[in-house]
């Protein structure tokens, strides 16, 4: 082929969000033509017409949502599902209901041009935030907003993922959540966007589905034409446009790794997760909902170290009853008993807003009304909960624990409701555990700090480095600007855990660990040289987690955190953990090799 014609490489480079590596032809999905809003004065006798459209057009959106919604739970699980709240607390904003509404009284226009005007101002001033969570959130809202519009002027357009030709890598400016959630995986291979962040709910929706991809980059929507050959690293965030044999070489290689530590990690299954200087370790899963059974059980896992129960309230007109609650807990204790089965009571609050209880805006919610503090207030829901779950107590093996704990005082109050409801259920002769296990979550510098005093009321701790690292280091992970000083290694976090874990076996109990760090292979010598004795993580990273154990000596890992509670530098704590990691398990960060 003369060299004019020959077809070249080039290499792109933006955000990984989502891991793998994927090649096909390029397919451009190109923004449908705007027709535009039809704009038109309405009579005043029709107003009221106008208004009854505009209800009945957020009715249709809300039941559109409710079944995409319910799709992506039986496909990916609740809280994926999740993800569609921001979309239904959309069109129960009462400040975009009055603004529409004001609009098309005031101006006396008809509800589509009334509800565009508004939800573009409402988007772009999201667009334009500096703070990347927000700039996210403008996604959601056009996502919304277009549906609504969709319903407004009776112009419904059949999705252009629908009937996808063939297998391809899918090429836009951007996707809706909508659009990523009802994707073929038979047809999309991967995908690549000119915008996005790993916080976006497509990115996380991407992860669940194990769709390669990578967003943030720029315009490659518009530099890149339909049927041309395109490979995507989802490990490392490239895109090579008409790959190379070398390039395709390099990559299959390790495609085939990947899939022949894939087959190794599947042989670990049914062992435990034991150190080489033989140190048992109980290696356990997080779920939501008794759907994840199966998954638990696939992964290998000894049990569900996490059981989030706030999922069981969410997507609902009203909470859960007790029966339904007991329900759900007896399914798990028995489907994975004798495992133990360690179930979170209500962590509602934060980032899990559920209008249907009333519970009010905050200015900060993560520092607010929130988990235990909302179960202490609402009691009568906090002793529905209590009574199903010592209620399923007998079925297995059952342990519960209670979230955001911050002081002794919390916990003596948490246990007397307790103790309140064993005695109700005793005078009525229903039977539950007597010696059911319970545990309290150390997720703020505070409990971490008493942790003598909770481990004498308490069976078992259980680490929420999520919240722990926030609170300790005040640092949102979700905004950009400050995104790098959530730093899992501070010396600050490390102390803390270490703390908790001596303050543990001081009183004899076992100290846990349920927080993104436990599923960080780079982390898992470090935290199993501080002492903790339990790790629960996401079904898919048993498997990883579990070799690396295996792979890890227990008195090198100890020598490792005796090391790293000397050092003053995170960075250097994190190169020392990340270093022993990859010499005694390299199989597993084989693919942060770039092309």
């Amino acid at each position: 082929m003369p060299a004019s014609r020959k077809k070249v490489e080039r290499i792109f480079r933006g955000i990984p969000v989502s891991a793998g590596v994927c090649r096909g032809k390029v397919y451009v999905l190109v923004d449908p033509k705007d027709d535009g809003i039809p704009h038109y004065t309405v009579a005043d006798e029709d107003l009221e017409k106008e208004l009854q459209r505009l209800d009945r057009g957020l009715r249709e959106t809300r039941s559109e949502i409710l079944q995409v919604q319910q799709q992506v739970a039986e496909t990916l699980g609740i809280k994926d599902a999740s993800i569609f709240d921001a979309h239904l607390l959309v069109l129960e904003d009462p400040t975009l209901i009055e603004e529409v509404t004001l609009r098309i009284q005031r101006e006396k226009i008809n509800a589509e041009s009334a509800f565009h005007q508004f939800s573009e101002k409402y988007a772009t001033t999201l667009s334009n935030s500096k703070d990347e969570y927000l700039r996210e959130r403008a996604a959601d809202m056009r996502d919304v907003s277009s549906r609504i519009l969709a319903n407004l002027t009776g112009r419904h357009r059949l999705s252009p993922l629908a009937d996808l030709p063939e297998p391809c890598v899918l090429v836009s400016h951007d996707l809706t959540p909508s659009q990523t959630a009802l994707m073929d995986k038979t047809k999309v291979l991967g995908f690549i966007t000119d915008a996005g962040s790993r916080t976006s709910h497509t990115a996380i929706m991407a992860r669940s589905m194990r769709i390669p991809a990578v967003v943030g980059l720029g315009n490659i929507s518009k530099e890149l034409r339909d049927g041309q050959e395109l490979l995507v690293d989802g490990y490392n965030g490239l895109v090579a446009l008409n790959p190379t044999d070398q390039t395709l070489f390099e990559y299959g290689q390790i495609i085939r790794r990947q899939v022949s530590v894939e087959e190794s990690l599947r042989q670990v299954r049914e062992q435990t997760a034991t150190s080489l200087d033989g140190v048992r370790v109980t290696l356990s899963a997080n779920i939501e909902s008794p759907d994840d059974i199966e998954s638990v059980k696939a992964s290998g896992a000894e049990g569900v170290g996490l059981f989030r129960t706030e999922y069981l309230f969410i997507n609902r007109q009203r909470p859960p009853t007790e029966e339904e609650q007991f329900d759900a807990y007896q399914k798990v204790a028995i489907a994975l008993n004798p495992s133990p089965v360690i179930i979170r009571t209500l962590d509602l609050g934060g980032d899990k807003i559920l209008p249907e209880l009333d519970i009010p805006q905050e200015m900060n919610p993560f520092l607010g009304w929130r988990a235990i503090r909302f179960c202490l207030a609402e009691t009568a829901i906090f002793r529905e909960q209590l009574r199903a779950i010592l209620r399923a107590s007998v079925t297995g093996n059952v342990k519960m624990m209670y979230p955001m704990i911050s002081g002794l005082e919390e916990l003596l109050q948490a246990n007397a409701l307790v103790e309140e409801v064993r005695q109700e259920l005793r005078s009525k002769g229903v039977p539950f555990d007597e010696n059911m296990e319970i545990g309290a979550m150390i997720e703020i510098p505070s409990a971490a700090l008493v942790a003598d005093s909770l481990a004498k009321r308490s069976k078992f701790f259980s680490l929420g480095t999520n919240d722990l690292i926030q609170y300790s280091m005040a640092v949102d992970r979700l905004n950009a600007k400050i995104a790098h000083l959530y730093e899992p290694t501070h010396p600050a976090i490390l102390h803390l855990i270490h703390h908790t874990v001596k303050a543990g076996k001081r009183q004899g109990i076992w100290t846990g660990i349920c927080g993104e760090m436990a599923s960080d292979p780079s982390l898992i010598p470090l935290i199993l040289g501080l002492g903790v004795a339990e790790f629960s993580v996401a079904s898919a990273s048993v498997p990883a987690i579990k070799h690396l154990i295996r792979q890890t000596r227990m008195s090198e890992a100890i020598a490792l955190a005796e090391a790293a509670l000397q050092c003053e530098s995170g960075a250097e704590i994190l190169e020392r953990s990340r270093s022993y990691a990859r010499k005694v398990a390299p199989t597993l960060f084989e693919h942060e090799k770039p092309c």
